[in-house]
């Protein structure tokens, strides 16, 4: 079975290893994962040296199939994130 790293568990390593509170490295990692939401959110790019980039990206408007009706539906455009992986991280889980 693999292992799950949540928020709660990467605050629990982040408090042991810095020498912090739960409570503090808590509070880190809400504020780093909140920083990369606004960013986001305004369009930038957060590049994590030796870990990768996340980006918004746009998916285009197409023409979709309702599938209890087979009517055609228009799906209109949106915005995604992406995640592209640093050579590092790649060679690193290899």
């Amino acid at each position: 079975m693999s292992k799950v790293l949540n928020k709660k568990a990467l605050a629990e390593v982040l408090a042991t290893k810095c020498d912090m509170t739960k409570k503090a490295a808590l509070e880190v990692v809400d504020v780093l994962l909140d920083e990369v939401v606004c960013t986001l959110q305004e369009g930038g790019k957060v590049d994590l040296s030796g870990f990768g980039k996340f980006e918004t990206k746009v998916r285009a408007a197409r023409t979709g199939i309702n599938p209890k009706t087979k009517e055609a539906i228009k799906i209109p455009e949106t915005k995604v994130p992406g995640f592209k992986a640093a050579k590092a991280l790649k060679d690193a889980i290899k």
